[in-house]
């Protein structure tokens, strides 16, 4: 799927921005990404940290694979937005029982941030071709 010089850009910028968040779950920012694993997951320290661990090991690869394997972006754009879906309940998990993390530090920072993740699904899907290639595939 043909994209633009302007969709590349967003697409690397996405990547860039994924990878980086992925070394933050391994490393300097893991205990604000515990505060995301839904409280109806089991609450062990250990299990919460390895969704914290696997999510930041499935970002870094999502983030390096827009980045560097264009030949696949339509499929990597898929992926990353079915991951942004199946982390949503994370971002709800963090705003309704009221924990504090990445500066999210009153209802409102936490109920704001979850009109985000919609922009990040649409930002994988147009910035890879694969909006586009969803669309066509419709008609």
């Amino acid at each position: 799927m043909k994209t633009s010089i302007f969709q590349n850009i967003m697409r690397v910028v996405l990547g860039v921005m994924m990878t980086f968040a992925g070394i933050g779950h391994l490393t300097f920012q893991r205990g604000e990404f515990q505060a995301q694993v839904p409280r109806w997951l089991p609450s062990s320290p250990a299990f919460m940290d390895f969704v914290v661990i696997a999510s930041g090991v499935v970002e870094i690869s999502l983030g390096l694979c827009l980045i560097f394997w264009v030949s696949k972006k339509v499929k990597i754009g898929l992926f990353l937005a079915i991951f942004y879906i199946l982390i949503f309940p994370g971002n709800i998990s963090q705003y309704t029982n009221g924990i504090d993390a990445f500066g999210l530090d009153t209802d409102q920072k936490r109920l704001i941030r979850l009109f985000f993740q919609p922009v990040l699904i649409l930002w994988a899907l147009w910035s890879t071709g694969a909006l586009k290639y969803l669309l066509k595939k419709k008609k």
